[in-house]
């Protein structure tokens, strides 16, 4: 018969709680370990990221900006009058010279006014041919006196010579000499005052001639006007070049006043790029600066020659003349691209353009160690930028590799491996 130890029992239960109490320590060890441990860093493929390796040497600094193609020389036609439109010679797109007629208008009223003053004209010249015909007739007459009145002033004087040799020889009395010399000075007053009255008369038919002929040039003039205002019923181009649509068509039998622009002319062979660059990126533009227009069939080569004060929806409005030979296919309206070269840098660290990466400004990108297996997220800081490159100012040196692609994904990491 076996009888049972107390001791036994109660070492064996203390045995089992030390075990317990052991095995929760180093439970709650492994589990204490296991939460500090850093998560893996997760994967990225190479093939999808973009990675660039920082240099040392020349850089360009460019901006980049869309616009369009517009006409140096565009002309807005207005109407001269007010009228009626009644017909349209020629349609938006087509080729027009400066006397081409591109649409015709209505004045009745303005046509009746043509003729009145065409009349008033005619009138003023019958007025004149009547007046001269008159003062002519008066300076004929006034010339017969005067021819007269020489005539005996001729005659008094070979009658004084003859008295003059006979009163020498005593054969004529000294009175009657004398009255002879009265009449021949008499005889030669009369002359002159003849005379002078022919002086005035002519003169008189000048002043009254050059008023009638005033009267004539004023009523031409008119009539010249209203001639022009009825010629200007047709809508002539004044310039050649290709007809443009305007923001509000003008159409037939609409109502129009004078000074309406009723069509819009440009010369398609001189144009100008007219490009829309951000306010961040325009603030170092200067005119004169080279650019290049990508036409997408071409590269014309060109400079700045315009910037617009103003700032519109954010961008700045930049215009490049086009100094090389016009693309085929280059026409107004055109879609464009431009790069405007700002400055060369002669040696500066530089690194392609990082997403959404700012001038003088701290970014962090992934930075490759061990080897290209992995990235680490790295502070640098950018100094003047490009379209496609960006000056680095510290936090890389030349010949480290950079991932330049968005990581906004992998905000939450420091470092990403590569596969």
């Amino acid at each position: 018969m076996d009888i049972a130890r107390p001791s036994q029992a109660k070492k064996r239960r203390r045995m089992r709680i030390l075990y317990a109490v052991i095995g929760i320590i180093v439970l709650g060890a492994i589990t204490l370990a296991v939460s500090r441990l850093k998560p893996a860093p997760p994967s990225v493929d190479r093939a999808t990221v973009w990675i660039e390796t920082v240099q040392r040497g020349p850089m360009v600094r460019e901006v980049r900006g869309l616009g369009t193609l517009v006409p140096i020389e565009t002309r807005l036609v207005p109407a001269q009058n007010d009228g009626r439109i009644i017909e349209r010679k020629v349609l938006p797109g087509a080729k027009v010279n400066a006397d081409t007629v591109i649409l015709v208008m209505s004045n009745p009223q303005l046509i009746q006014q043509q003729l009145s003053d065409e009349y008033a004209l005619k009138a003023a010249q019958a007025d004149y041919n009547n007046l001269k015909a008159q003062l002519d007739a008066q300076v004929m007459a006034q010339r017969a006196t005067l021819a007269q009145a020489v005539s005996n002033l001729r005659q008094a004087q070979v009658e004084l010579q003859s008295d003059e040799a006979l009163a020498k020889k005593g054969l004529v009395a000294q009175v009657d000499l004398e009255v002879a010399r009265a009449k021949e000075q008499g005889l030669a007053t009369d002359a002159q005052m003849e005379k002078d009255r022919l002086a005035a008369v002519q003169n008189s038919e000048q002043a009254q001639l050059a008023s009638a002929q005033t009267k004539i040039e004023q009523a031409r003039a008119e009539y010249n006007l209203k001639t022009s205002q009825v010629q200007a019923l047709q809508v002539r181009a004044g310039l050649t070049g290709i007809l443009e649509e305007l923001p509000t068509p003008i159409e037939v039998g609409q109502q129009v006043t004078a000074g309406t622009p009723v069509a819009k002319v440009a010369d398609p062979t001189k144009l100008k790029a007219e490009l829309k660059i951000a306010e961040t990126d325009a603030k170092d533009i200067a005119l004169g600066q080279p650019a290049q227009i990508d036409t997408h069939v071409g590269i014309v080569p060109g400079r700045v020659i315009r910037i617009d004060p103003a700032v519109l929806n954010g961008t700045v409005t930049v215009d490049c003349s086009l100094d090389g030979p016009l693309p085929p296919g280059a026409r107004p309206d055109l879609s464009v691209e431009g790069t405007v070269q700002l400055e060369r840098l002669a040696d500066v660290l530089h690194v392609g353009r990082p997403a959404m990466a700012q001038s003088n400004s701290q970014i962090e990108l992934f930075k490759l160690v061990d080897g290209g297996q992995q990235a680490v997220r790295t502070k640098v800081r950018i100094g003047r930028t490009s379209v496609n490159e960006v000056e680095v100012l510290g936090g890389l040196r030349e010949g480290d590799q950079v991932i330049l692609s968005d990581m906004s994904a992998e905000d939450g990491f420091d470092r990403i491996a590569l596969k």
